[in-house]
This record gives structure tokens, C-alpha cells and sequence, in this order.
């Protein structure tokens, strides 16, 4: 699959060519900060196939939390673009609402149903789990 994607401003740009790994919702509490309350929707990429194509990214991550992800943002329109983690290396995990086209975006499942929110819809029949599924 071929996507293309950026922040809000314009100034970061990304193409990504490859197969594309799970979809998901992400309902836990870090999540909803990020995105100012609802759940993350999100696609699980290999870095292997995302390019930067213009503008770099900002990134953060907590020093209180061992093996913390970081999260990468623009830095002049603050959009958060992915999110990469130590405990899957290889891995970049992009914010759907960054991609130009989103059409093909259905969820596989819910992860951290514990967290989510009465407002929080999940989809009738998703697969859904209070926290990471095994295997992650």
C-alpha cells in the first residue's frame, strides 16, 4: 500500500510504501491526552517504509516512565504525527488523521478498553481488549 500524509501547517510530509500492520483505536488515558480526549485512531507501519519527504519532526518523551514511547510532532502546528517505542523496534505507528487519504481505514480491534470513555464508540463486533493483545 502506498500512503501520503503530513501535519495540519504543511510543514512535515511523509510517504509511506509497504504492507500496512494492525489498525486500531487506542483508548488508554495517554492517548486521549494526545488527542484531547478521544480515543487514538492509528496504523501500525515498519519504519523500513516511511520517508520523510519534507520538514523534521519534534519529539517527546516522559523521563518518569521506563521504556516510555515517544511520541513525534510538528513543531510549528504541534500535530502529532507517530509514535515510536522501545519495546517494538522497527516500528512506527502513524496517526490516521495525518494521512491524506483515509479512506481504507477500518479498525482490527480497541486496545485499552479500560480506559475508554462512556463518549468512546467502538464499533459493534471489534475485537476489543482492556489492554495490549497478546502478542504485543
Amino acid at each position: 500500500m502506498k500512503l501520503e500524509g503530513g501535519c495540519y501547517c504543511g510543514e512535515i510530509r511523509y510517504r509511506f510504501e509497504g504492507e500496512l500492520g494492525p489498525a486500531m483505536q487506542c483508548h488508554c488515558r495517554e492517548c486521549q491526552y494526545i488527542t484531547g480526549g478521544n480515543p487514538n485512531v492509528l496504523v501500525i507501519l515498519p519504519e523500513s517504509g516511511l520517508h520523510f519527504t519534507q520538514g523534521e519532526t519534534s519529539s517527546f518523551q516522559r523521563a518518569d516512565i521506563e521504556g516510555a514511547v515517544t511520541r513525534h510532532f510538528c513543531p510549528s502546528c504541534g500535530t502529532a504525527i507517530g509514535t515510536t517505542t522501545p519495546n517494538a523496534p522497527g516500528v512506527y505507528v502513524v496517526k490516521v488523521g495525518t494521512m491524506d487519504d483515509a479512506d481504507f481505514y477500518r479498525p482490527d480491534m480497541a486496545i485499552f478498553t479500560k480506559d475508554a470513555m462512556p463518549f468512546h464508540h467502538i464499533p459493534d463486533g471489534m475485537p476489543t481488549f482492556e489492554e495490549l493483545p497478546p502478542g504485543f
